[in-house]
């Protein structure tokens, strides 16, 4: 285990719920990325799939919380994609 990829893995979490938060406020998702999203989510299922298979420990959790929460982002981008102010 290693304390800076847990500090990472926080610090990269605590800004997913603002971002879902704000989609479901606003239902407005200008300036979002949807390709950006999809790169971060193949990023955080090879670290919870090299924690699986090689190195399972707590912060095994936080990669899956965080593939979860860049997935719920992702499909509220696709709901509201065509909501504008």
């Amino acid at each position: 285990m290693s304390i800076y990829e847990a500090i990472m893995l926080i610090c990269f979490g605590l800004s997913w719920p603002i971002s879902i938060t704000k989609s479901l406020r606003t239902k407005i998702v200008t300036g979002k990325s949807p390709l950006f999203m999809i790169i971060l989510m193949v990023g955080y299922s090879s670290g919870l799939i090299h924690k699986l298979l090689y190195s399972y420990d707590w912060i095994t959790s936080l990669y899956a919380l965080n593939l979860v929460l860049v997935s719920i982002d992702l499909s509220l981008y696709y709901k509201y994609r065509n909501n504008t102010k």
